[in-house]
């Protein structure tokens, strides 16, 4: 016999990052009670961007369409490659920066103990789009953790290994932080003042 529907509602609530039990027993007596309307505007909401949104061909962000706005974009400057590991990622430095460039979107970072490698990252593809030569800079902006740091050693030797020059967002992040969270003078001074990746 399965669960009734209201516990199953609750438990899928709790797919949501950082809604435990409690946020989610709330989440789920709120539309019941108060927004009923809503809730069923979410309910539609989702199912199409679950059908709908995927991931654009060219960088990996999420898009409705083969290629996103950005890569769309023919005044966007291609020979500039911002790496992100999220797409949260790449909207911060677009709304923080004033850069023109294209972006890949890696949609995470390399941990092999959770079993995300080069493949899991679409890094063949990113070697493709290098491979091109249209790129000459790779700016490496993954985020200050010992998994961020592991990623962006690996794409400097990517982009080395094709003549195009890595760097990396200088300072202002702090160790250990998160692209996102970072608050937008930071994160444009970080950007502005990158330096190139030494060996």
């Amino acid at each position: 016999m399965s669960a009734p529907l209201l516990d199953q509602l609750i438990e899928a609530l709790r797919v949501l990052p950082g809604v435990g039990q409690k946020t989610a027993q709330r989440m789920a007596y709120h539309l019941l009670e108060r927004e009923r309307e809503g809730g069923q505007k979410l309910s539609s909401l989702l199912a199409q961007a679950m059908e709908r949104i995927g991931h654009c061909a060219q960088c990996r962000d999420f898009s409705e369409s083969e290629l996103c706005a950005t890569c769309a974009n023919n005044s966007r400057e291609r020979s500039q490659l911002c790496v992100v590991e999220s797409p949260a990622d790449r909207l911060a430095i677009e709304n923080a920066t004033g850069f023109r460039g294209v972006y890949f979107v890696l949609q995470g970072r390399l941990s092999p103990l959770d079993g995300i490698g080069p493949r899991e990252l679409g890094l063949e593809l990113l070697g493709q789009r290098l491979d091109a030569g249209e790129i000459t800079e790779m700016i490496i902006a993954t985020s200050a953790t010992v998994e961020g740091e592991a990623t962006a050693h690996y794409l400097a030797q990517l982009a080395r290994a094709r003549q195009v020059r890595p760097s990396r967002l200088a300072q202002g992040l702090p160790l250990g932080g998160e692209l996102e969270f970072v608050d937008r003078g930071t994160l444009s001074h970080a950007f502005g003042t990158r330096s190139e990746v030494r060996e």
